[in-house]
C-alpha cells in the first residue's frame, strides 16, 4: 500500500505573476535527491485523489520542503486550487520519483515550469561549491515569466542564458531554441545535456541535439 504523508503549509507566496512558492513541514526521515518530485494532492473534500507531480525545490538537508509551482488559471485542477490555500492547511505527499538526477557537469535546457527539477540541483551544487562549468539555457515567453531569474543570474553569471519567444528585450536572446542557438553552448562531447519542458519543445530539442552529434545516452530528460 502506498505510504502518504500529510504536511502543513508553513508559507505560501507568489514569486512571479503565476508561480507560487509553497513551504511545508518535512516528515521525519523523509528523503529525496535533487531533481526528484512527488505527487501532491490537497487534503480537502473532493481533492484527495487528484494528484499532480511537483518537483522539490528545497535541499534534502533542509528542515522543510519547498515546491515552486506554476499555476494555470485555465486548468480546472489542483494547480488552480493552490492559490486559495492558506497557512496550516494540509497537502498530501505521495511517492517520491523522478528521472532527472545530476550525473555530472553539462548543459541544462529548460522551458517554463520545466526549470523546477533543476532548481534543487543548482541549489545543491551551489551549497557544495560545485557549480563548475554548468550552463543553463532557460526558455520563456517573456521576462515576467522567468522563475528565479535573480538567483540563477547570481549563481551562474554568464552561464545563465535566457531566451524569450514572445518579447524582444535588450540583453535577452529572442525566439525559439534552434540548432544555431545551441551550437556555441554545447558542452564537451562526453558531457551530459539535461532537458526538461513541455513535450513538443523536448522533442524538437532532442532532434536538434541529435543533429548536433550529441550521443542520446548523454541526454537526461523529463517531460512535464
Amino acid at each position: 500500500m502506498e505510504h502518504v504523508h500529510h504536511v502543513k503549509i508553513k508559507v505560501i507566496t507568489k514569486i512571479t505573476h503565476d508561480v507560487l512558492r509553497i513551504v511545508t513541514e518535512k516528515p521525519l526521515h523523509f528523503t529525496f535527491t535533487p531533481g526528484q518530485a512527488t505527487d501532491v494532492s490537497l487534503n480537502k473534500n473532493g481533492w484527495r485523489n487528484q494528484k499532480r507531480p511537483f518537483s522539490f525545490t528545497s535541499l534534502p538537508v533542509n528542515d522543510h520542503l519547498e515546491f515552486t509551482i506554476k499555476v494555470y488559471p485555465s486548468h480546472l485542477g489542483v494547480t488552480n486550487q493552490l492559490p486559495t490555500l492558506q497557512k496550516d492547511q494540509e497537502l498530501i505527499l505521495h511517492e517520491v520519483f523522478g528521472a532527472i538526477a545530476y550525473k555530472g557537469e553539462g548543459l541544462f535546457i529548460a522551458g517554463g515550469a520545466g526549470i523546477t527539477p533543476f532548481i534543487s540541483i543548482f541549489r545543491y551544487l551551489q551549497s557544495k561549491g560545485e557549480l563548475g562549468g554548468n550552463k543553463l539555457i532557460f526558455a520563456n515567453k517573456s521576462r515576467v515569466d522567468i522563475i528565479l531569474e535573480k538567483e540563477f543570474g547570481k549563481m551562474l553569471d554568464k552561464n545563465f542564458i535566457s531566451i524569450l519567444s514572445d518579447e524582444m528585450t535588450p540583453g535577452y536572446a529572442h525566439g525559439q531554441i534552434t540548432e544555431e542557438f545551441l551550437r556555441p553552448h554545447l558542452p564537451d562531447p562526453n558531457k551530459h545535456v539535461y532537458v526538461c519542458g513541455p513535450p513538443p519543445m523536448m522533442e524538437a530539442i532532442e532532434k536538434q541535439l541529435e543533429r548536433l552529434g550529441v550521443d542520446s545516452k548523454l541526454i537526461v530528460k523529463e517531460a512535464f
